[in-house]
């Protein structure tokens, strides 16, 4: 089974066990967060949402808060101006656990799954 879920305005395609990266969110490692803006469920049967679905969810656990690789932005402009600046973009680092479409049927992350070691911190 597999989801499109809507994330701080960024839609994502994830599955249990999948490892994503989303625009910062104010919570602590190890905390769980659930969405409930699910725009599709794909599997059996697919399910699109008008926009969203009715009663599905999907289950996170936050494993990571950090910052990517710097970015330099140089600009030069006629004559002798020159600036250069750098940007590191905040992020948080999410391992989907669970979906659930709303209608009883859900998938879970499976315990020998290669992210599922992030579960046991």
């Amino acid at each position: 089974m597999y989801s499109v879920v809507e994330i701080k305005g960024h839609q994502y395609k994830v599955s249990p066990g999948d490892l994503i990266d989303v625009e910062k969110l104010d919570l602590e490692e190890g905390k769980t967060v659930e969405f409930d803006q699910v725009l599709l469920i794909g599997g059996e049967k697919t399910i699109v949402g008008l926009p969203t679905v009715a009663g599905a969810k999907v289950t996170a656990k936050v494993v990571k808060q950090g910052r990517t690789r710097k970015i330099l932005v140089l600009k030069r402009a006629p004559g002798s101006y020159r600036r250069k600046n750098g940007h590191r973009q905040c992020f948080t680092g999410l391992v989907i656990t669970e979906i659930a479409d709303g209608k009883g049927g859900s998938a879970k992350i499976d315990a020998g799954h290669k992210n599922a070691k992030h579960l046991k911190k």
